[in-house]
Order: structure tokens, then C-alpha cells, then sequence
């Protein structure tokens, strides 16, 4: 299925951010949509989101990527925010389901997100989380504290996709009771990488 992307600047705070939609050329009246973005040392033009959105669209999903380069969780929450509630807003899309996603910092950022909107009914239809960072480097321990967000999920899908190298995840690569303890509905995709 062939795609389009478009450039957008979402107004925030005193600043825009820089977000592309990637655009199936099929898309309905309703839709269903997926907001990404990066970790802390990158932008929405890292490979794996560009790979990501570029897939879904052709799947006939649409994506909407978007740059927020600040290390500040609390600014990403809001900047994420005010990306789902300028979808939500949309003139052109009409997005009928909602997804959040992110890599890294990213993805614990659309997981806080998500956590608000559950307040919200039928916001988001679940979470996708790449290489989330559930602990701190070199400490696997430490997932209880990051893991408060996934928590509070219980009734959320989330998809857990990591490296089996990736040091920031330990936990999920040696305890395959891993869900099983936060009691979440959560599908693992470990990649050997």
C-alpha cells in the first residue's frame, strides 16, 4: 500500500514541534492511528521509527511522529499530550482508535501518557513500547520503580519489544515471570540482537 508524509508544527508551550504524518493513501473516513516518538538522544527520523510508521501505513495504519528533544520527563509528558490531543482534534483525520508508542525514553513517556488518558473512555487501545527502559543501566532491580507506569495499565494491551542485549532491560530478558509479578496484559518480542 503506497503512503504520503506530511510535515506538521504542533504549537507547545513557547515553542512548535516538528512532526510528520505518514499517511496511507487509502485512508478512511475513521482510522485507526499511532503517535511515536524517540529517546532521549535522538528525534522522530530515527530508523526504527521511520521503519515503524512506514510499515504501519502501508498496513493502512496512520502514524504521527514527532521530535521533543528535551531529557525533562514532565516536558515530554506534556509535549506528548498535546501531540494525542492535536490528533484527537484533527480536521482532516478522524482517528477512531489510538495507539501510543515510543523507543526508549520515549516509550515510558507514552506509557505515563497513557496512563492519564485511561481516564478517558476507550482513549488509547494500548501501548507499544520499544526498548523501554525499565531500570536504571547496570541496575536491574531498580524495575520496580520504573515499572509503576506499566502498572497502572492492568487494563491496557502493551507491547514489549527489546534487544536481548539491550542493558536497560535486563529484568524482561531473565524473568519470564516478568508480567506474570506486575499482573499486566503485556506480549514480549525479544529480538536477538
Amino acid at each position: 500500500m503506497e503512503f504520503s508524509e506530511e510535515s506538521v508544527s504542533i504549537p507547545f508551550e513557547q515553542k512548535e514541534l516538528e512532526c510528520v504524518f505518514t499517511v496511507p493513501s487509502d485512508l478512511g473516513a475513521e482510522c485507526t492511528a499511532v503517535v511515536l516518538t524517540h529517546g532521549a538522544g535522538g528525534d522522530m527520523h530515527a530508523r526504527q521509527l521511520e521503519s515503524l510508521a512506514h510499515a504501519l501505513a502501508g498496513s493502512g495504519v496512520l502514524c504521527l511522529r514527532f521530535t521533543c528533544r528535551a531529557v525533562n520527563f514532565m516536558y515530554r509528558f506534556r509535549a506528548y499530550l498535546t501531540v494525542v490531543n492535536y490528533l484527537k482534534s484533527h480536521e482532516r483525520f478522524a482517528p477512531n482508535r489510538i495507539f501510543l508508542g515510543g523507543r526508549s525514553m520515549g516509550a515510558r513517556t507514552a506509557v505515563a501518557v497513557c496512563e492519564r488518558m485511561q481516564r478517558q473512555k476507550n482513549a488509547v487501545q494500548g501501548v507499544l513500547c520499544l526498548s523501554f527502559p525499565l531500570h536504571l543501566p547496570g541496575k536491574p532491580l531498580t524495575y520496580v520503580e520504573r515499572s509503576r507506569g506499566l502498572l497502572a495499565l492492568s487494563r491496557t494491551s502493551v507491547l514489549f519489544v527489546s534487544g536481548t542485549t539491550d542493558n536497560l532491560c535486563e529484568k524482561v530478558n531473565t524473568d519470564e515471570k516478568f508480567s506474570i509479578d506486575l499482573g499486566l496484559k503485556l506480549k514480549f518480542f525479544l529480538l536477538n540482537l
